[in-house]
């Protein structure tokens, strides 16, 4: 089970709060990001020691609101006071649950870094990336596209919605020229770039391109304009964004038969913790709608835990787990990503966690 279970006895917890410093700005159809704040939760109990990161996306996120840390600190003195882990309701505070369910199968397994006893944990199997291609100016966004292309990468994912669409579709233009849909996946994220007026039109340029996917063309919330898109593009949709917030199981429910989408895809730090991200994911195996798990610019703390559950769910197309090494100080972790593949080395060092 990927939810919540009891902590062990004479548990104590803490939270710490870390700030994330870019290499280079990272740009999105949001805007620039130089630092990304994320939270630690502590857990200390049968000798043990284990951190689950509550890596809440300012502006994204469904708890980025007043009073956040204050909700840490309460969970910390629930905990504290002997509460089961039961009777503390996160439903509101995706990220912090996403912190408590990775700390607490950390305890269960008695290891500071494995969550599931599976290969990828053990070191014996890698699991499938895309490469990520950030939005800049257009001779930035080239420099990636072939630095990408040069480590091995076979599915690259594009950023676009920021820049000139005729430059953007110059850059996909390069790429095709250069690998065929059989030998190069290529995926586009929108960020809900488009207006509904104009994505369908932009869409079928789009498609030229022999597109595995668009994630999120329009801005989440507009349901009835995606399930039109949805019904009548000529490439698959998945819904990112559109998912944040979507907590109650009969909306989550609602959601996905309203829109019908080709593909949903879950960042469990956003989308309500491993318990949430098992629950989307159990409903759109009911309907057919395919998916594949996302990190959400967490530290290597956070990308191990999601790394492992996304392994445990038995993938097999490339996930989107390429972002550990964005930061200029990182949690150093036995992570790597290399031609297409990350990697965890369970003999290998990890950095104390502040």
């Amino acid at each position: 089970m990927d939810g919540q279970s009891q902590a062990p006895t004479q548990v104590k917890a803490h939270w710490t709060k870390y700030t994330l410093n870019f290499k280079q700005p990272a740009g999105t159809s949001r805007g620039t990001l130089r630092t990304k704040d994320t939270w630690f939760l502590h857990l200390n109990g049968n000798e043990q020691h284990v951190v689950g990161e509550c890596g809440m996306f300012r502006g994204l996120s469904y708890d980025d609101r007043p009073g956040y840390e204050d909700k840490l600190q309460e969970v910390c003195d629930q905990i504290n006071a002997g509460a089961h882990t039961s009777q503390i309701d996160l439903t509101e505070w995706p990220s912090i649950q996403m912190g408590l369910d990775c700390a607490l199968k950390l305890l269960h397994h008695k290891t500071p870094h494995k969550l599931y006893e599976n290969a990828f944990a053990r070191g014996k199997a890698d699991i499938p990336i895309n490469g990520l291609i950030w939005m800049g100016d257009k001779q930035f966004m080239m420099d990636q596209i072939h630095a990408k292309l040069e480590e091995g990468y076979r599915c690259l994912k594009m950023k676009i919605g920021a820049i000139d669409f005729k430059a953007e579709l110059d850059l996909l233009d390069f790429i095709r020229s250069r690998f065929r849909e059989s030998e190069l996946t290529l995926r586009v994220d929108a960020n809900g770039a488009f207006s509904p007026s104009e994505a369908l039109e932009k869409l079928n340029r789009l498609a030229q391109f022999d597109l595995h996917s668009i994630e999120q063309p329009i801005k989440a919330g507009q349901v009835q304009e995606m399930a039109r898109l949805c019904e009548d593009t000529p490439i698959p949709i998945a819904l990112d964004e559109e998912l944040i917030g979507v907590i109650d199981r009969q909306k989550q429910r609602a959601l996905l038969d309203s829109i019908n989408p080709h593909y949903i895809i879950l960042k469990p730090t956003l989308v309500g913790g491993l318990s949430g991200s098992s629950r989307w994911i159990k409903e759109a195996d009911k309907r057919g709608i395919a998916w594949w798990i996302t990190s959400a610019l967490e530290s290597n703390v956070g990308l191990n835990a999601i790394a492992q559950y996304t392994y445990q769910q038995d993938v097999s197309m490339p996930q989107g787990l390429g972002t550990g090494s964005l930061f200029t100080n990182q949690i150093e972790a036995p992570l790597t990503a290399h031609a297409g593949y990350l990697k965890y080395e369970p003999s290998g060092t990890w950095q104390q966690i502040p």
